[in-house]
């Protein structure tokens, strides 16, 4: 790489995250239910955990994975000499695809939902839950994010395009912010906005189970898993998991220990 690919993830992260968080302070959408101060601590420690581990874990990137494809000719982009513009419009499709159904097995899968419910406890949801999960997930989306990379030959500058837009774009749809809605009717057409990620974090089984995407709002329309707008409207919806409503509780030790502990049958929310 001619760039330092860490500074680049930084600054783009940085500028994401201040750009919403100070949004979030001038143009809440919803009242705060539960202490900021103590929701982002135990967000970014988990954020933080995270970070350690994948970096003790992973020897390897996947940004070095989509280069070694690229070199041996691995994969179907590196099949044929595209231009450049089209590798990169069809990366930047493929991983926000493979996100989606990623996502959507997490929740139809029990073993997955395990983990990902960490995600969904937060009952009050902001710029730190986009990027709150379980380490176990991590690791997981670390693995299918190497495999379509390989299957596909997206190139390694492209990895950081699309992992950078992602993870802004997560950071945003699970921002607080008031967007007029003329403004979201139009921007959902081709992104997914903040009311309606919202809804997925919905305690309704039936609203959870829907508007899995995290950047392009295509693939809700076109798999038949969106829905408009919350039965109780965005104000009064009740957010996180039934069966663990209890805030007190959801210190950062229980978040990392919820996958291994026995179900609670009500906190299945999101099973059909």
């Amino acid at each position: 790489m001619m760039f330092d690919e860490n500074l680049l993830r930084s600054a783009v992260f940085t500028i994401a995250f201040l750009a919403v968080a100070l949004c979030e302070v001038y143009w809440p959408r919803r009242n705060r239910h539960f202490s900021k101060r103590i929701r982002w601590q135990r967000n970014l420690g988990l954020i933080g955990i995270d970070t350690i581990i994948v970096r003790l874990l992973m020897p390897f990137t996947v940004v070095m994975i989509a280069e070694s494809a690229t070199q041996y000719h691995v994969g179907l982009l590196n099949l044929v000499a595209w231009p450049l513009w089209i590798k990169a419009v069809v990366a930047l499709i493929w991983m926000d695809l493979v996100i989606y159904w990623q996502h959507r097995w997490f929740h139809q899968l029990n073993g997955l939902w395990r983990l990902h419910k960490v995600h969904h406890l937060d009952m009050d949801i902001d710029v730190t839950s986009g990027l709150r999960f379980h380490p176990g997930e991590i690791l997981l989306s670390f693995l299918v994010k190497s495999a379509a990379v390989v299957v596909m030959g997206v190139p390694g500058v492209m990895v950081i395009v699309s992992e950078s837009l992602i993870n802004s774009a997560a950071m945003f749809n699970h921002g607080n912010l008031a967007i007029p809605s003329s403004v979201d009717r139009l921007l959902r057409r081709i992104l997914v906005t903040p009311d309606m990620h919202r809804i997925h974090h919905s305690v309704l089984v039936r609203e959870t189970n829907s508007n899995y995407g995290f950047c392009l709002s295509w693939w809700d329309y076109l798999f038949n898993s969106y829905t408009d707008q919350p039965d109780k409207g965005h104000d009064a919806m009740e957010l996180g998991l039934s069966g663990y409503r209890t805030f007190e509780k959801h210190t950062l030790l229980y978040l990392l220990k919820l996958p291994f502990v026995t179900f609670q049958q009500s906190g299945m929310s999101t099973k059909k």
